[in-house]
Protein backbone atom coordinates (compact mmCIF):
# COMPACT_ATOMS: atom_id res chain seq x y z
CA UNK A 1 0.00 0.00 0.00
CA UNK A 2 2.80 2.20 1.05
CA UNK A 3 4.67 1.39 -2.60
CA UNK A 4 0.97 2.57 -4.43
CA UNK A 5 1.09 5.58 -2.34
CA UNK A 6 4.65 6.33 -3.49
CA UNK A 7 4.01 5.71 -7.43
CA UNK A 8 0.67 7.58 -6.81
CA UNK A 9 2.72 10.80 -5.39
CA UNK A 10 5.97 10.47 -7.42
CA UNK A 11 3.25 10.18 -10.63
CA UNK A 12 1.77 13.78 -9.20
CA UNK A 13 5.13 15.37 -9.30
CA UNK A 14 6.94 13.78 -11.93
CA UNK A 15 4.13 13.63 -14.64
CA UNK A 16 1.01 15.93 -13.42
CA UNK A 17 3.71 18.92 -13.37
CA UNK A 18 5.06 18.47 -16.82
CA UNK A 19 1.64 18.58 -17.81
CA UNK A 20 0.34 21.36 -16.08
CA UNK A 21 3.78 22.99 -17.22
CA UNK A 22 2.75 22.46 -21.02
CA UNK A 23 -0.49 24.32 -20.74
CA UNK A 24 1.44 27.21 -19.98
CA UNK A 25 4.37 27.05 -21.77
CA UNK A 26 3.07 25.00 -24.90
CA UNK A 27 0.24 27.29 -25.84
CA UNK A 28 0.52 31.26 -25.77
CA UNK A 29 4.43 31.69 -23.93
CA UNK A 30 5.86 29.75 -27.22
CA UNK A 31 5.91 33.25 -28.68
CA UNK A 32 7.79 34.75 -26.11
CA UNK A 33 10.22 32.12 -25.65
CA UNK A 34 13.44 34.16 -26.53
CA UNK A 35 12.44 36.31 -24.03
CA UNK A 36 11.74 33.92 -21.33
CA UNK A 37 14.88 32.85 -21.52
CA UNK A 38 15.74 35.17 -19.14
CA UNK A 39 12.98 33.78 -16.76
CA UNK A 40 14.56 29.85 -16.94
CA UNK A 41 18.19 31.70 -16.20
CA UNK A 42 16.81 33.09 -12.62
CA UNK A 43 14.60 29.96 -11.86
CA UNK A 44 17.59 27.68 -12.53
CA UNK A 45 20.14 29.63 -11.04
CA UNK A 46 18.39 29.75 -7.89
CA UNK A 47 17.34 26.31 -7.89
CA UNK A 48 20.96 25.39 -7.72
CA UNK A 49 22.24 28.30 -5.30
CA UNK A 50 18.93 28.10 -3.19
CA UNK A 51 17.72 25.00 -2.76
CA UNK A 52 20.15 22.15 -4.46
CA UNK A 53 23.41 23.18 -3.05
CA UNK A 54 22.13 24.08 0.29
CA UNK A 55 19.76 21.26 0.89
CA UNK A 56 23.44 19.12 -0.16
CA UNK A 57 24.97 20.95 3.01
CA UNK A 58 22.09 20.24 5.18
CA UNK A 59 22.10 16.45 4.63
CA UNK A 60 25.73 16.15 5.47
CA UNK A 61 28.12 17.26 2.85
CA UNK A 62 31.18 19.32 3.37
CA UNK A 63 31.26 22.65 2.06
CA UNK A 64 34.93 21.48 0.24
CA UNK A 65 33.30 18.42 -0.90
CA UNK A 66 30.35 20.18 -2.49
CA UNK A 67 32.85 22.78 -4.12
CA UNK A 68 35.25 19.87 -5.38
CA UNK A 69 31.16 18.18 -7.11
CA UNK A 70 30.38 21.71 -8.36
CA UNK A 71 33.51 22.26 -10.02
CA UNK A 72 34.11 18.81 -11.46
CA UNK A 73 30.21 18.70 -12.27
CA UNK A 74 30.40 21.82 -14.70
CA UNK A 75 34.09 20.72 -16.32
CA UNK A 76 32.59 17.47 -17.05
CA UNK A 77 29.33 19.25 -18.83
CA UNK A 78 31.68 21.28 -20.43
CA UNK A 79 33.33 18.24 -22.09
CA UNK A 80 30.12 16.69 -22.80
CA UNK A 81 28.78 19.81 -24.63
CA UNK A 82 32.76 20.02 -26.42
CA UNK A 83 31.87 16.24 -27.67
CA UNK A 84 28.28 16.93 -28.40
CA UNK A 85 29.02 19.87 -30.47
CA UNK A 86 32.27 18.02 -32.33
CA UNK A 87 29.55 15.02 -33.50
CA UNK A 88 26.75 17.44 -34.50
CA UNK A 89 29.55 19.32 -36.58
CA UNK A 90 30.35 15.84 -37.79
CA UNK A 91 27.02 14.36 -38.36
CA UNK A 92 24.50 15.11 -41.40
CA UNK A 93 21.43 14.32 -39.20
CA UNK A 94 18.54 16.82 -38.48
CA UNK A 95 19.43 17.26 -35.02
CA UNK A 96 17.70 20.34 -32.65
CA UNK A 97 19.72 23.60 -33.34
CA UNK A 98 21.69 23.33 -29.85
CA UNK A 99 21.67 19.21 -28.58
CA UNK A 100 24.23 19.64 -26.08
CA UNK A 101 21.75 21.97 -23.96
CA UNK A 102 18.86 19.71 -24.84
CA UNK A 103 21.12 16.85 -23.64
CA UNK A 104 22.27 18.36 -20.16
CA UNK A 105 18.19 20.09 -19.18
CA UNK A 106 17.26 16.87 -19.23
CA UNK A 107 20.06 14.96 -17.59
CA UNK A 108 20.14 17.71 -14.59
CA UNK A 109 16.36 17.67 -14.56
CA UNK A 110 16.23 13.88 -14.28
CA UNK A 111 18.71 14.10 -11.20
CA UNK A 112 17.07 16.38 -9.83
CA UNK A 113 13.67 14.64 -10.17
CA UNK A 114 15.12 11.10 -9.22
CA UNK A 115 16.18 12.77 -5.77
CA UNK A 116 13.23 14.08 -5.21
CA UNK A 117 11.19 10.97 -5.81
CA UNK A 118 13.67 9.74 -2.95
CA UNK A 119 12.57 12.03 -0.70
CA UNK A 120 8.53 11.75 -1.49
CA UNK A 121 9.39 7.87 -0.17
CA UNK A 122 11.58 8.57 2.41
CA UNK A 123 8.66 10.47 3.69
CA UNK A 124 5.47 8.20 2.96
CA UNK A 125 8.17 5.89 4.78
CA UNK A 126 7.84 8.26 7.83
CA UNK A 127 4.19 8.70 7.71
CA UNK A 128 2.05 8.90 4.99
CA UNK A 129 0.86 12.07 5.89
CA UNK A 130 4.14 13.95 5.57
CA UNK A 131 4.86 11.87 1.93
CA UNK A 132 1.50 13.09 0.67
CA UNK A 133 2.52 16.78 1.71
CA UNK A 134 6.02 16.40 0.43
CA UNK A 135 4.55 15.17 -3.01
CA UNK A 136 2.44 18.84 -3.13
CA UNK A 137 5.39 20.61 -2.15
CA UNK A 138 6.94 18.97 -4.64
CA UNK A 139 4.87 19.55 -7.48
CA UNK A 140 4.18 23.24 -6.38
CA UNK A 141 8.37 23.73 -7.13
CA UNK A 142 8.54 21.45 -9.93
CA UNK A 143 6.06 23.86 -12.52
CA UNK A 144 8.42 27.30 -12.10
CA UNK A 145 11.34 24.46 -13.24
CA UNK A 146 9.35 22.63 -15.80
CA UNK A 147 8.33 26.24 -17.10
CA UNK A 148 12.09 27.12 -17.26
CA UNK A 149 12.67 23.77 -19.16
CA UNK A 150 10.19 24.29 -21.48
CA UNK A 151 11.59 27.45 -22.37
CA UNK A 152 14.86 26.57 -22.89
CA UNK A 153 14.16 23.47 -25.42
CA UNK A 154 12.24 25.77 -27.52
CA UNK A 155 14.43 28.05 -27.86
CA UNK A 156 17.04 25.19 -28.63
CA UNK A 157 15.15 24.50 -31.83
CA UNK A 158 13.02 21.29 -30.22
CA UNK A 159 9.67 20.81 -31.42
CA UNK A 160 6.73 21.11 -28.56
CA UNK A 161 5.85 17.56 -28.77
CA UNK A 162 9.14 16.02 -28.51
CA UNK A 163 9.60 19.39 -25.69
CA UNK A 164 6.72 17.49 -23.87
CA UNK A 165 8.07 14.52 -24.02
CA UNK A 166 11.51 15.01 -23.10
CA UNK A 167 10.16 16.19 -20.24
CA UNK A 168 7.33 13.91 -19.21
CA UNK A 169 11.07 11.71 -19.75
CA UNK A 170 12.94 12.99 -17.09
CA UNK A 171 9.42 13.28 -15.20
CA UNK A 172 9.40 9.74 -15.06
CA UNK A 173 12.90 9.49 -13.05
CA UNK A 174 10.97 10.77 -9.86
CA UNK A 175 8.97 7.21 -10.21
CA UNK A 176 12.50 5.85 -10.43
CA UNK A 177 13.81 7.53 -7.77
CA UNK A 178 10.25 6.72 -5.21
CA UNK A 179 10.66 3.15 -5.83
CA UNK A 180 14.74 2.96 -5.53
CA UNK A 181 13.97 4.93 -2.12
CA UNK A 182 11.09 2.50 -1.19
CA UNK A 183 13.32 -0.78 -1.77
CA UNK A 184 16.74 0.95 -0.97
CA UNK A 185 16.07 3.84 1.33
CA UNK A 186 19.71 3.38 3.29
CA UNK A 187 21.51 3.68 0.15
CA UNK A 188 19.95 6.20 -2.19
CA UNK A 189 19.86 8.67 1.05
CA UNK A 190 24.19 8.29 0.99
CA UNK A 191 24.06 8.89 -2.65
CA UNK A 192 21.13 12.02 -2.43
CA UNK A 193 23.56 15.12 -1.53
CA UNK A 194 26.20 14.12 -4.47
CA UNK A 195 23.24 13.79 -6.81
CA UNK A 196 21.68 17.26 -5.87
CA UNK A 197 25.04 18.78 -6.43
CA UNK A 198 25.85 17.33 -9.87
CA UNK A 199 22.16 18.78 -10.57
CA UNK A 200 23.08 22.00 -9.77
CA UNK A 201 25.93 21.86 -11.72
CA UNK A 202 24.03 21.33 -15.15
CA UNK A 203 21.57 24.26 -13.96
CA UNK A 204 24.56 26.43 -13.49
CA UNK A 205 26.39 25.38 -16.54
CA UNK A 206 23.36 26.03 -18.69
CA UNK A 207 22.81 29.10 -17.51
CA UNK A 208 25.74 30.87 -17.63
CA UNK A 209 27.11 29.05 -20.48
CA UNK A 210 24.84 28.85 -22.73
CA UNK A 211 21.59 30.93 -21.71
CA UNK A 212 23.76 34.34 -20.76
CA UNK A 213 25.38 34.61 -24.10
CA UNK A 214 22.39 34.55 -25.81
CA UNK A 215 20.62 37.28 -23.60
CA UNK A 216 23.35 39.49 -23.87
CA UNK A 217 23.04 39.26 -28.00
CA UNK A 218 20.73 41.74 -27.49
CA UNK A 219 22.17 44.64 -26.32
CA UNK A 220 19.15 47.85 -26.50
CA UNK A 221 18.25 49.06 -23.16
CA UNK A 222 14.89 48.52 -23.31
CA UNK A 223 15.93 44.31 -23.56
CA UNK A 224 18.29 44.81 -21.25
CA UNK A 225 15.99 46.09 -18.61
CA UNK A 226 13.13 43.25 -19.73
CA UNK A 227 15.75 40.58 -18.68
CA UNK A 228 16.66 41.63 -15.43
CA UNK A 229 12.48 42.16 -14.92
CA UNK A 230 12.33 38.18 -15.98
CA UNK A 231 15.55 36.88 -14.10
CA UNK A 232 14.27 38.74 -11.27
CA UNK A 233 10.72 37.07 -11.30
CA UNK A 234 12.54 33.63 -12.14
CA UNK A 235 14.91 33.67 -8.84
CA UNK A 236 11.52 35.68 -7.17
CA UNK A 237 9.22 32.55 -8.09
CA UNK A 238 11.76 29.96 -6.90
CA UNK A 239 12.27 32.38 -3.15
CA UNK A 240 8.70 32.62 -2.70
CA UNK A 241 8.40 28.28 -3.23
CA UNK A 242 11.15 27.62 -0.72
CA UNK A 243 9.45 30.19 1.77
CA UNK A 244 6.37 28.26 1.32
CA UNK A 245 8.29 24.71 1.75
CA UNK A 246 9.47 25.90 4.74
CA UNK A 247 6.24 26.55 6.43
CA UNK A 248 4.68 24.25 5.22
CA UNK A 249 7.06 22.06 7.71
Amino acid sequence: MILLSILAATLLGGIVSVFLAALLSLTWLPRFADRMLAYAVGVLLAFAFLSLLPESLELGLEPMRVGQLLLAGIVAFFLLEKAALWRHDHSHGSLAAHPPRVAMIVIGDGLHNFVDGVLIAAAFLVDPALGWATAIAVLTHELPQEIGDFMVLLSAGVGKAKALALNALSGVTMMLGGVAGYFALDGMQAAVPYVLVIAAASFIYIAVADLVPELHRHRHLGNASGQLVLLAAGIGTVHLIGLFAHHSH
